[in-house]
Order: structure tokens, then sequence, then C-alpha cells
């Protein structure tokens, strides 16, 4: 039997792999498997916005049930910051990303968080992921599920740790695992991590649709 198909509004493909993982009765497809240009302007002022406005922008091209997330990492002493800018975070100087829309390499955003905090003098580490996850079945029907993943900032770049994950988990640390989120399995952080439980949320909907 022929799996339905679920497009993701992405072009990360480390998050359609994580995501195929739980929806094993799908098929998890990105804009880009079927030659679909998807860009759209993210200007929602929080993850639930711009993940609304991801996935009407991939239905409008697709016609099919789309699920869209907007996530990422809020640290407490920089009240949430980088939150919805954490891809285009640039620093304490470009914090919404840079005006030109260039973005700088992961690794120059994980020194330039770690940094920013170790400024602040606070010995609050404590950070999370956050993941606004919509399952949009038409423009006008649609399901949210909003989770989080809570770890603590490692305390300079050179105790970053891992080569598994994606982003900044080798900056994050899990004080019960004793690992950073790039260093425990990828069964382990499905089980555990904001756009996992997000995403079972969302399986459940489906399941009962």
């Amino acid at each position: 039997m022929e799996k339905q198909r679920l497009y993701l509004a992405s072009g990360n493909r480390h998050k359609r792999e994580e995501m195929q993982q739980i929806l094993t009765n799908f098929e998890i497809r990105i804009p880009a498997d079927d030659g679909v240009d998807f860009n759209p302007t993210e200007d929602g002022t929080t993850f639930y916005e711009n993940s609304l406005i991801k996935a009407r922008a991939l239905w409008h091209l697709v016609h099919a049930p789309v699920i869209a997330d907007d996530s990422g990492i809020c640290v407490d002493a920089l009240d949430g910051a980088p939150g919805i800018y954490t891809s285009r975070y640039a620093g304490p100087d470009f914090m919404h990303g840079k005006s030109d829309g260039t973005k700088i390499p992961q690794s120059e955003q994980n020194r330039l968080l770690i940094e920013q905090l170790n400024a602040t003098g606070s010995q609050n580490r404590a950070c999370h992921y956050t993941c606004a996850m919509v399952l949009l079945l038409n423009p006008d029907r649609f399901f949210v599920a909003q989770e989080t993943f809570e770890g603590e900032l490692i305390r300079s770049i050179e105790e970053q740790a891992g080569t598994g994950g994606f982003g900044y988990d080798p900056i994050v640390y899990l004080p019960e695992y004793k690992k950073t989120v790039a260093e425990i399995s990828a069964k382990e952080k499905n089980a555990i991590s904001h756009r996992g439980k997000a995403v079972r949320a969302i399986a459940q909907i489906l399941k009962n649709l």
C-alpha cells in the first residue's frame, strides 16, 4: 500500500529525516524533492506565526497536507534570545540577523552565543529549544503543537562535543545524560526533543482524523 505523502515546509533534510523516523506511516517530502522553489518570508513575531506562514505558503504550491515547524534556541539569561531569529543570529550586534540577509557559519553562531551569555556575567546557563508545529490540511483547517526541550549552554566553545544532530546541538548540555545534544543517539533525541514531542502530538492528531 502506497504511503500518503506529507509535505514538510522546510529545506532542511535533517528535519525531514527526524520526522520520517517518527511518522513511519507517511512519506515525508520537502519542496526540493519535487523541484519546488520554496522560500517564504518569515515575518511573524512568534514561532507559531512563522510556522503557519510556511505551512500556508507551501500548501498553495502543492495543494496537499503540509507540516511546518518553526524552532529555535532560547537562552534564559538573554531574555529568550535568539528565539525566532535563531537561524539568522549573528552575535550581539546582529541579534535579528545581518541587514543584507547573509548568514554566518553555524560554528560561528555557536561561539558567539556562548560569548554573549558569558559577557552578561550571569550564572544562569539554562536554555531551551522551542518548536511550534502546524499540520495544515487546507488554508482554514489546521492543528498546532508547541513543545520545548530544556538544557544548558556549555561554558566555552572548547567544551563543545558530539557529531550528531545539527545546529546548536554541540553546545547544549543535558545534565541528566551528562552529554550534549549532539552526543546522544538519534533515537534518544527523538524521544525527548522539542521537535520529537511536537511531531508525536501531530502524529496522534493524524491518527484521530
